[in-house]
């Protein structure tokens, strides 16, 4: 008999075989979703030789899947809640795990793009499942060690990623960063049957489909039109119908949740000025992390002849960073609170970047590259902790998933507007990419931009949060995020959707 059968949820202690076997399902799981999040970027160049693409068809392949995670992480965890949480965990793992194998096989780009939008719905029914079987199985006495010890050895992952993926793309081919996941995924489903117990909630009202469809439609509209507009122009025909389709869905779906007995979405959450001001800074922070590192891995590999591994260890200083210092910085949240911290984040990032913008035509790793990092690094950490903490104090605890799981989106939809429209901004169209001459003046563009962006989310915060709003209650102790980095680098922690009534 398997030992989960005489398991109950909210029972089950850190140091038992089931335990063990629910951190392990956890944290393989989430490392497929980290490997790819970590790696993508650096296969860029090469996936665009070998099909011939043109920098919208590498655009497509990031925002494909971070459009589809955004619009539907909100529905995984909902459907998790309603229909069982390892259930819904699985379906996740085993589509994310199919749509890797598609994308690792992909005969062309538009085949790897479509299979990349499918890979992002099952990573958004994973995603949130991991935190919520951790928060619904083990005993209230040992969920804080168990996030501990998942966050931790999950950031291994995120650290190795840019190792394992640069180590692929370099001595096998870029089609191998999607096939890893195949046995990761094995190895969860088969551990999850044996060890993992299920549980959901009593649910009440219908699920928000009409929220789900409209959010979603709106996210792909507004970001076909910034990526059709490099190459067809801003008064293509293609590009002004479905820009106004994209913003008449974000139009309706406001209204949608607004009416809604059971939204996806609950409106009521901005009613907080730290809550809105927490996601307004998320947009602009996140937007600009998204466009950062975009660039970054192919500007090192074509502008600075970088091989793929090069490239992927530069960014290790940052994984390190966070890594390191967020339980500190979320220390220290709570004592000056998170105001301070976020607007002196904003401004380090903001350097950082426009160190990285003065890398010219020949980036030196020492002069420019690694200060321009971990100058930006320090700045992201101070941003991304006390935002979490913010989030997790601007509502109620019984509220505090969703409100998490809504940031988490918005950083989600802020990498994916971003990718589609700097290109845009910064003049950057066709097979640019692939010409140092052009691609080096589009990513000192970008840069200033991204620095500009920085700046403005410390802005934000210096104008919009208040620090007595921000610091650690009681009632809010046990959420306060373990680590910056239990997504890929650039989102926030999603807690466990504990308020979700569609």
């Amino acid at each position: 008999m398997s030992p989960v059968a005489s398991a109950e949820a909210g029972s089950v202690r850190l140091g038992t075989p089931i335990g063990r076997g629910v951190l392990a399902t956890t944290i393989l799981g989430s490392a497929m979703a980290f490997l790819d999040g970590t790696v993508v970027n650096i296969a860029l160049p090469r996936i665009g030789s070998q099909f011939g693409a043109t920098l919208a068809g590498l655009q497509w392949t990031v925002t494909g899947y971070t459009l589809t995670l955004a619009a539907f992480v909100l529905v995984g965890g909902s459907l998790g809640d309603r229909f069982g949480r390892r259930r819904v965990f699985l379906i996740g793992v085993v589509w994310f795990a199919l749509a890797s194998l598609a994308c690792g096989l992909a005969p062309s780009l538009g085949f790897l793009i479509a299979f990349r939008a499918i890979q992002g719905i099952g990573s958004a029914l994973l995603t949130p499942g991991a935190l919520a079987l951790i928060q619904s199985v083990f005993h209230p006495d040992d969920r804080a060690k168990a996030v501990g010890a998942w966050s931790g050895l999950a950031s291994i992952a995120g650290a190795a990623g840019p190792l394992v993926g640069g180590y692929l793309i370099e001595y096998a081919s870029w089609r191998w960063i999607f096939l890893v996941n195949l046995p990761l995924a094995a190895a969860v489903v088969a551990i999850a049957l044996r060890y993992v117990p299920e549980s959901k909630e009593l649910v009440a009202g219908h699920f928000d489909l009409p929220g789900a469809v409209l959010g979603a439609v709106g996210l792909a509209g507004v970001t076909y039109a910034l990526v059709e507009a490099g190459s067809k122009g801003l008064g293509s025909a293609s590009v002004i119908v479905t820009a106004v389709l994209g913003v008449a869905a974000l139009v309706a779906f406001v209204l949608v949740e607004r009416r809604s007995p059971a939204p996806m979405m609950p409106l009521s959450l901005f009613s907080s000025r730290e809550f809105s001001a927490a996601n307004a800074l998320t947009l602009t922070a996140y937007g600009a992390l998204g466009a950062l590192f975009f660039f970054f891995a192919t500007y090192l590999q074509v502008v600075g002849g970088y091989s793929p591994l090069e490239a992927g260890l530069a960014s290790l200083p940052t994984t390190v960073v966070l890594m390191t210092l967020s339980s500190r910085v979320g220390g220290l949240t709570t004592k000056v609170g998170a105001r301070r911290l976020i607007t002196a984040g904003g401004a380090l990032t903001a350097i950082g970047t426009l160190i990285l913008a003065t890398s010219g035509h020949h980036p030196d790793y020492l002069t420019h590259i690694l200060p321009g990092l971990l100058v930006f690094s320090l700045g992201m950490v101070m941003i991304a902790v006390p935002v979490t903490v913010t989030v997790l104090n601007s509502t109620t605890t019984d509220r505090a998933g969703i409100a998490s799981g809504v940031n988490n989106a918005v950083a989600r939809a802020a990498g994916a507007l971003a990718v589609a429209a700097f290109p845009l901004l910064v003049g950057l169209k066709g097979d640019g990419y692939a010409n140092p001459a052009k691609l080096e003046p589009a990513f000192t563009k970008a840069m200033v931009l991204s620095a500009a962006l920085f700046a403005v989310s410390g802005a934000i915060a210096w104008f919009g949060i208040r620090d007595a709003a921000t610091r650690t209650t009681p009632e809010h102790e046990a959420q306060e995020p373990q680590c910056a980095t239990c997504l890929p680098i650039g989102s926030p922690p999603l807690e466990p959707a504990q308020d979700r009534a569609g």
